[in-house]
């Protein structure tokens, strides 16, 4: 595999890692309707690797983050934050008027993005520490959640889809990014990606309905999902 985009040896790492099993295994549990094996969770230690200069030319995220339709005076989740690399980027789109949880469920996480966000002058982002089976956010608060490569690392998938439908508002959207599973030449570990038909297995077993799919991105299938109940 030719690594064009990895220019530190940082980069090349993390990637490697991602890609051939370095890391450890994946999780424990498989997921009760597709059987797919849960995939481990990113640590802190590998925070660098979030905020890495070469994923804007990867994943193109100031492309996706246009892709989501933000407005100023929204309220957007961040599930699975990390550092905040989306946060930021979500915050700015969404003004003074609106704001951005950012959910983690590792306080050194969210020690880093307060970090950040003390350095930046960022005041419209809410650090939430969520868990493996909730997210903590206020309910009915939400109009867009969105999980960048996280749903794939849930361990309790089926709790945090339900979570997620108490905080989202009666109109709000489901936002996912996942890895093309479908596409060999993305260079991520397999349990990493997900395709078009796990995904939509899933969500719809827990009421989610499929309302797109963008396939702008260079790596990443963008899923917008509501509750099959909710509003048009």
């Amino acid at each position: 595999m030719e690594h064009l985009y990895y220019r530190s040896f940082f980069a090349v790492a993390c990637l490697a890692l991602l890609s051939w099993g370095a890391w450890p295994a994946a999780a424990q549990g498989k997921h009760p309707v597709s059987g797919r094996q849960y995939a481990w969770v990113m640590g802190a230690a590998g925070a660098d690797w979030l905020v890495r200069p070469e994923r804007e030319q990867e994943e193109n995220p100031d492309l996706a983050v246009s892709l989501l339709g933000l407005r100023p005076g929204m309220v957007v989740a961040d599930i699975g934050a990390g550092v905040g690399y989306y946060s930021l980027k979500m915050a700015a789109q969404v003004g003074d008027t609106g704001k951005v949880y950012a959910s983690d469920l590792q306080p050194e996480m969210l020690r880093l993005l307060r970090k950040r966000l003390e350095k930046s002058r960022v005041s419209n982002v809410i650090p939430v520490l969520g868990s493996e089976t909730e997210t903590n956010l206020p309910d009915g608060s939400v109009d867009l959640a969105v999980l960048v490569d996280v749903y794939h690392e849930f361990s309790e998938p089926r709790k945090m889809l339900a979570s997620l439908a108490r905080a989202l508002k009666p109109d709000g959207r489901l936002v996912l990014l996942e890895f093309r599973k479908e596409d060999p030449k993305v260079p991520i570990r397999e349990e990493h990606k997900m395709s078009v038909a796990v995904v939509r297995q899933e969500l719809e077993a827990d009421g989610y309905v499929l309302e797109k799919l963008l396939k702008d991105l260079p790596w990443q299938h963008v899923f917008f999902f509501k509750k099959a109940n909710r509003p048009e």
